[in-house]
């Protein structure tokens, strides 16, 4: 949305919204007239969509690629829908053209609840000054390391999604992936390596980003628990996921019950 304010006296002052990409700018028009996003009014939408692009274009404000092509596939899904159906196609042909855009609006609202969680903690744990429990760092197996906080975490996390927007991947089916099993695969993962993985190694093996989100949901739950410990060996330096000395007994008692009040997956937890 655009504001203009001025009078004779004083020049005028452009007030813009700011958006991140054509998909913010969708989700932004979505959520101010409250439709429901799973049966979008595509005419509705297109229309004040490019009625946005036309007024950056009268104030010779530059407009990405991304959001030309938003503008073109919203024109193409518009068209599509204006044609009869295919009397010979069958059910299974017979695709919602909305359906692929309904899909990438839902994931991206996921993502951007999950970033605003994750800032969320990120300023807690900023403002907050508090005496740790320095008996579950004793022992041989982190003598000489440091201790890792949630926003050494948090930074782990968001540059290994940096590089993963770099690499262009298609994926052909969505898979639901859940904090469960994403603890259980982190187990057999220690399981294996009595030196402990790298926390990079574990977010990238991950085969998209729900599933990483699930990894790093399951990473904190897993600490909470006190079934792991996250050490650096130096300042700066790489971020190291060990077997806690309450591993086994949270894992014996069953990590799932222990953490029944843990999302079970990633819609569950932004739905």
């Amino acid at each position: 949305m655009i504001y203009i304010e001025g009078n004779v006296a004083t020049p005028y002052k452009i007030h813009l919204d700011a958006y991140d990409g054509p998909l913010d700018l969708l989700l932004d028009l979505i959520r101010k007239q409250e439709m429901d996003i799973h049966n979008i009014p595509i005419a509705k939408i297109t229309g004040q969509y490019l009625e946005y692009l036309h007024t950056l274009e009268q104030l010779d404000i530059d407009v990405s690629a991304d959001f030309i092509y938003m503008a073109a596939s919203l024109i193409l899904i518009k068209s599509k829908m204006l044609l009869p159906a295919d009397p010979l196609a069958g059910p299974e042909e017979q695709i919602d053209p909305r359906a692929e855009l309904v899909h990438r609006l839902v994931e991206h609202e996921q993502f951007k609840s999950a970033a605003q969680l994750l800032y969320q903690k990120q300023q807690l744990e900023a403002h907050v000054w508090s005496k740790p429990d320095h008996s579950l760092y004793e022992g041989e197996d982190v003598q000489g390391e440091l201790v890792v906080s949630l926003v050494d975490l948090v930074r782990v996390f968001q540059q290994v999604l940096e590089r993963r927007k770099e690499v262009a991947k298609i994926e052909l089916q969505h898979d639901t992936f859940t904090v469960e099993q994403m603890m259980q695969l982190l187990r057999a993962q220690l399981v294996a390596s009595e030196e402990g993985i790298e926390l990079v190694a574990f977010f990238e093996s991950c085969a998209s980003r729900s599933a990483m989100i699930c990894a790093l949901l399951a990473v904190l739950e897993l600490v909470r628990l006190q079934a792991i410990l996250l050490a650096q060996t130096e300042i700066f330096g790489a971020i190291f996921v060990r077997k806690h000395k309450m591993f086994d007994v949270v894992f014996a008692g069953g990590a799932a019950a222990a953490s029944a009040g843990a999302p079970r997956s990633i819609d569950e937890q932004y739905s």
